[in-house]
């Protein structure tokens, strides 16, 4: 985005029309029965019933196919635009198995969900109130998806969030082309149908507020996420150009204007670098350099998408590892220290070691650092009797955390995975508040 606020991207997941989404939907082999569930479905952390929603499509009724949907996953969405469905539903389908092209489920699910949307139908019904009162701290995936099931099962929910519009990492951290504002804002409306309040801009800062919402709530639920960047430096990182990856991405999101020039490096090996290259080399950049210091088996990021950015030009500078930012004013050129593997780390892989009196440059107009995210550890500071595992908060498979009106679900938890993952752990966290608030009735 060279100096304007103009699209550089193409969505990922495009929409579908309404004959292509009848033809794709008669594709599925309705897999599953009595005795044994489809693969697709079994690969869903939300538990999504796949081959009943797409049959509804083959039988033209998208309300049905969407209540399906929206039963399992009230942010089904969002959910069918960012989920790596490549490795989930659409991985698993027995079409894929028999190396035919798999069913499009992922946008078939986009389709479904737009429609219900789109004419306003319920996402859910509303059970009968219960009186009780519970707090949802951030109204990212795992806060949205926990206030939405509460408020169905009759609890008056109030979300908290310190950002002006919902949608925490999904809203401001996920590419662009992944997703922008909808179905975020759509989705939020459907939730406030349901009765849930929001009070957006009005960040919990402070142990005294923290107190607060302890007094006036039966249980609260954290959906917090994790905070800033990794605090990475490197020797002349001040310099113009050089980016941490949230802010970038934020930035883009907000159609704000990035000076990129002609050359951009990211430093990272996970999913949010592969985004970020992929995303300035849409925006026009001539050169993508993804610097990472280990080898490209090492790399967290999904397989799949490491060869779609090379397909999209993106070049890939494996074992090395930054040491310094170069440049008059502006940053000009990443120099890094060539890494050879030693032994295995804690994680079980192989640490890269520096390989003596060996330097490389890379030319760079923009760099972006996308090496991960701390946890929100002064904050969870104030909780009583919480417990962390390594930064994460420790919850049981109910998503109970060791303080028993403080339950939790999402990157918080699991120091960072899939937005499906995180309404997969909000669904079980809901149902244990849901238990908690009934058994004191």
């Amino acid at each position: 985005m060279n100096g304007d606020t103009d699209h550089g991207w193409e969505e990922l997941r495009p929409p579908l029309d309404a004959q292509y989404a009848l033809l794709a939907a008669e594709r599925c082999l309705e897999c599953g029965g009595v005795y044994a569930e489809a693969p697709c479905t079994v690969a869903c952390p939300a538990d999504v019933d796949v081959p009943r929603f797409i049959t509804a499509l083959a039988e033209r009724d998208v309300a049905g196919a969407a209540r399906t949907i929206y039963d399992a996953n009230i942010l089904g969405g969002t959910c069918s635009r960012v989920c790596p469905v490549e490795v989930l539903c659409e991985g698993a389908c027995v079409l894929a198995h028999e190396g035919r092209k798999p069913v499009e489920i992922g946008r078939l699910q986009r389709y479904a969900t737009d429609e219900a949307l789109a004419r306003e139908l319920p996402v859910r019904e509303r059970a009968a109130g219960t009186g009780k009162r519970v707090a949802v701290i951030g109204a990212g995936p795992a806060g949205l998806a926990c206030a939405g099931e509460l408020a169905s099962r009759g609890h008056d929910v109030t979300v908290y969030d310190e950002r002006d519009e919902v949608g925490g990492l999904a809203r401001f951290a996920i590419a662009p082309y992944r997703i922008e504002e909808e179905p975020l804002a759509d989705e939020a409306h459907a939730l406030e149908r349901l009765a849930v309040a929001f009070r957006l801009a009005t960040p919990i800062d402070t142990p005294e507020q923290l107190r607060e919402l302890e007094a006036e709530h039966e249980a609260v639920f954290l959906g917090i996420g994790l905070g800033d960047d990794v605090d990475m430096r490197y020797e002349g990182d001040d310099r113009h150009g050089v980016w941490s990856s949230l802010r970038f991405i934020e930035r883009l999101k907000r159609r704000l204007p990035i000076e990129l020039g002609e050359r951009v490096v990211v430093i990272g090996g996970g999913n949010t670098a592969v985004d970020v290259a992929r995303e300035a080399r849409g925006l026009g950049a001539d050169v993508v350099t993804l610097a990472y210091r280990r080898t490209e088996a090492e790399m967290p990021a999904y397989a799949h998408e490491v060869e779609e950015a090379r397909d999209e030009g993106i070049q890939f500078q494996f074992l090395a590892n930054p040491i310094r930012l170069e440049g008059n004013g502006r940053v000009e050129a990443v120099v890094c220290q060539e890494m050879r593997l030693g032994e295995p780390d804690a994680d079980g892989r192989r640490r890269p070691e520096p390989v003596p009196d060996s330097e490389i440059s890379i030319p760079a107009d923009t760099v972006v650092k996308a090496i991960g995210q701390q946890p929100r550890a002064e904050f969870l500071s104030w909780i009583d009797g919480l417990e962390l595992d390594g930064g994460k908060i420790r919850i049981d498979e109910d998503g109970r955390t060791t303080n028993p009106r403080y339950f939790s679900a999402g990157d918080a938890t699991s120091g960072g995975a899939t937005v499906v993952e995180a309404v997969g752990g909000a669904k079980r966290a809901a149902r244990a508040i849901d238990a908690l608030l009934r058994s004191e009735t």
